[in-house]
């Protein structure tokens, strides 16, 4: 594709059919845009939307990409992670346009930093509510400068899995998102299992209906816990 959304790489997955919405997957540190591609054909295995998944701008070896330098967890980098939040933010802006789904019924997600880049461009400020969150393995950042924005977001869908023995990043963190969105009135589907740093493939299961849920005509937030 062309246009604002050549920015950054990126690959994309055709819905079957006229799309419900689409489905944005950024992938965590070290990995590429082909690292989540499988995933989006289990949270959509209808095929009800448009996937697409966008490569991070910072390569810090041959084919190893990453949204911001990490020198502690918790805390990103801010200048790589300002830069990446605009990019990110200018390419998330012209997806609407490039494919034909609107903003509103678009769910934003990621693993690990991608995870960290979903939370910032899904509740950053002025940033527009969309259709969910899905965040896997990541954290809410603390950077200079940076705060979310929760105003507004009440009933705003967001699921939330973490590894309760992931040596990379805490399961606090997970716990401590789950704390601050349900605070801001967002309804949070949050999930731990007994694994390290990855994503558990039976709550991605159990999210597929969640998903199509979420971007089937006429749907709103659902109320889940």
């Amino acid at each position: 594709m062309t246009g604002a959304i050549a920015t950054l790489a990126h690959q994309l997955r055709p819905a079957r059919g006229e799309p419900h919405g689409a489905l944005v997957l950024m992938h965590g540190r070290g990995a590429d845009e082909f690292d989540l591609l499988p995933l989006l054909d289990s949270l959509d295995p209808d095929r009800r939307l448009i996937g697409v998944t966008p490569r991070a701008p910072l390569e810090l070896s041959p084919g190893s990409f990453h949204w911001y330098l990490s020198r502690e967890v918790g805390f990103p980098d801010r200048d790589t992670f300002d830069r990446a939040r605009a990019l990110l933010g200018a390419w998330l802006d012209a997806l609407p346009g490039a494919l034909g789904v609107p903003w509103s019924r678009t769910l934003l997600g990621g693993f690990s930093m991608g995870a960290v880049m979903t939370y910032a461009l899904g509740l950053g400020p002025g940033r527009p509510a969309p259709a969910g969150l899905l965040a896997f393995s990541g954290f809410i950042p603390t950077v200079e400068g940076f705060e979310l924005d929760l105003t507004g977001r009440d009933g705003l869908a967001v699921a939330i899995g973490h590894g309760t023995h992931d040596p990379v990043i805490s399961v606090e963190f997970g716990r401590d998102a789950r704390r601050r969105l349900l605070a801001a009135g967002a309804n949070v589907l949050y999930r731990e299992a007994p694994i390290m740093h990855g994503i558990d493939v039976a709550f991605v299961h159990d999210l597929a209906d969640w998903v199509a849920g979420l971007t089937a005509p006429g749907a709103g937030s659902p109320r889940v816990g």
